[in-house]
């Protein structure tokens, strides 16, 4: 095959992922069927991208799949079966969601403990929102980072990695006796949170579209419940049975019970290493070894996804749902303590029941898109993702003025069901943003939680409770507006456009396009003018695509 011709099938299939167009495009300037044949062994032939691989070798066969697949989505799954392990789509989602419960617990271990802190190093609640706001800083960076790499690498080792580096950082909560001390632990810490973006891509990159909704829903969601737990095992278990070691030496008990979450997501660290695979058809160094794979520019990919203003509205969006469970994870306990007097176990307890909502809402939230999009389009999911940010942003608004204990457990259940499955709604969006730079649309929407987390801990720290949970529900429905303004390529928005149907295009294409190639014989230069629809490798016509 020429190198032109080669060049122009490669320019080709970046311009358009349609397998048509892009045979089309080849069959311009290529008429032989010695040219088609040299061709179709190639083993970088990219006639049919889906997400960005090539047809070629895979780890997996048709068979092994336990699961059924859509094979023009790369072998992605159609279908969750949650009580499956089986390799390589199962597997990996509940290597994806078990990682991210790891993370989150290490990330939030500290945060039943901070009023204790502050206790034993003398310091005061400004310097408590200060590192907390150094905490998400520091996740804040990594999520930006994080996604252009997870098209390079997958996701996979970036997971197994950030989690055995956090879990050092983890364990080291001992050592400090500074407010600087504190300030640069839980900004090193940060980095677990970023594992939502591994865990997102993971995901996305072995379920198809039609369910990512809920499939991300339910493994961010069961991801997230691990700052819930870290509130009440934390304060509720794990620091209590230390201090009972330590016959009543709470400082004592809150330097080593760190010590705990650390072991289990650096263990969590090295299974998920060994035991998973990056995307159906195996780890992306295995098909970069086969040549089944093509290098990726982190460069390019980030300027592209830069300039998407969807992924930028999703940003603001997800700052007001993921944000605020960041805020509150953070916040809650230290509420429930100072403004109702409670002990640190109890207002730990009380302050986990916001982040157990993860268990069921954010899957939910997918869900519920899920649905919206079968009969309404992506002017299904915006309308749910407006809904879902309206009710969160009012709810927390009657947060602000509750004044009784009762009062404001009941509406921190209500407003965090919401809280969940916005956050839910927006993953589900996420994938058709742009699939080719999957990894950092991901990363730029997830960073977003980060940032309105940091802007909300800014008014924590200047301001009252009262106020600042008033400021946090007016701009959570301020933010709900933007999904007016998100317009995704191909697919309707709220209030104009509607969705192209893709096998209708590859019809149309086709019927105006075909052309039939001769049949050859293999290994003979025989040739016949009587048109065929081959089934052999070297064979083939744009019927069969």
């Amino acid at each position: 095959m020429s190198s032109y011709s080669e060049s122009k099938l490669i320019r080709s299939s970046k311009k358009s992922r349609d397998p048509m167009e892009t045979i089309s495009a080849w069959m311009d300037d290529n008429k032989s069927v010695a040219s088609l044949r040299s061709m179709m062994e190639d083993p970088m032939l990219v006639f049919a991208l889906e997400g960005g691989q090539p047809v070629g070798w895979k780890k997996y066969d048709q068979a092994q799949y336990k699961i059924e697949v859509d094979e023009n989505q790369n072998d992605k799954a159609k279908e969750i079966k949650l009580c499956s392990f089986a390799r390589p789509h199962m597997r990996s989602f509940h290597c994806a969601w078990f990682a991210l419960f790891a993370a989150y617990l290490m990330w939030f271990s500290i945060s039943p403990l901070l009023s204790e802190i502050r206790d034993d190093l003398q310091i005061t609640n400004k310097d408590i929102w200060t590192s907390s706001i150094a905490s998400l800083q520091g996740t804040l960076f990594m999520r930006f980072m994080l996604g252009p790499l997870c098209d390079k690498f997958g996701a996979r080792v970036l997971f197994a990695l950030v989690l055995a580096l956090a879990s050092i950082a983890t364990a080291c909560t001992g050592l400090i006796h500074t407010t600087r001390d504190l300030i640069i632990l839980r900004l090193t810490i940060g980095m677990a949170g970023s594992c939502v973006v591994m865990c997102q891509y993971w995901v996305s990159s072995m379920f198809t579209r039609e369910v990512i909704g809920t499939v991300s829903g339910l493994c961010s969601g069961w991801g997230n419940l691990g700052g819930g737990v870290a509130q009440v095992l934390m304060g509720s278990v794990i620091f209590p049975a230390f201090k009972e070691i330590f016959q009543g030496d709470s400082e004592k008990a809150w330097r080593f019970a760190c010590i705990v979450p650390a072991s289990f997501g650096f263990f969590t660290s090295i299974v998920i290493y060994y035991i998973a695979d990056d995307c159906p058809k195996g780890n992306y160094s295995e098909l970069k070894k086969h040549k089944s794979m093509g290098d990726v520019s982190v460069t390019a990919n980030m300027c592209a996804g830069a300039t998407n203003s969807n992924a930028w509205f999703l940003f603001i969006q997800y700052a007001c749902s993921f944000g605020v469970e960041l805020t509150m994870n953070n916040a809650a306990s230290l509420y429930f303590r100072d403004e109702f007097g409670l002990s640190l176990e109890a207002a730990a307890a009380i302050a986990s029941v916001c982040g157990s909502m993860s268990l069921f809402a954010r899957g939910l939230g997918g869900y519920v898109s899920d649905q919206a999009m079968k009969t309404m389009g992506m002017r299904g999911r915006l309308l749910i993702q407006m809904t879902f940010l309206m009710l969160e942003g009012g709810l927390v608004l009657v947060f602000s003025k509750a004044h009784s204990l009762t009062e404001s457990i009941i509406v921190m259940i209500c407003f965090s069901i919401f809280v969940q499955a916005a956050e839910g709604s927006t993953f589900a969006i996420v994938p058709y943003v742009d699939p080719k730079n999957g990894g950092v649309i991901t990363g730029i929407v997830g960073a977003g939680g980060s940032t309105g987390a940091i802007g909300f801990g800014l008014t924590f720290r200047q301001l009252g409770y009262g106020d600042s949970f008033f400021i946090m529900g007016c701009a959570i429905m301020g933010t709900s507006l933007f999904s007016t303004l998100i317009n995704i390529k191909k697919h309707s928005s709220i209030f104009w456009g509607k969705e192209v149907n893709k096998k209708s295009r590859r019809k149309k294409l086709g019927k105006s396009k075909q052309q039939t190639l001769p049949a050859t014989v293999m290994g003979s230069g025989s040739r016949t003018d009587e048109p065929s629809i081959m089934t052999e490798p070297s064979r083939i016509t744009m019927q069969t695509w």
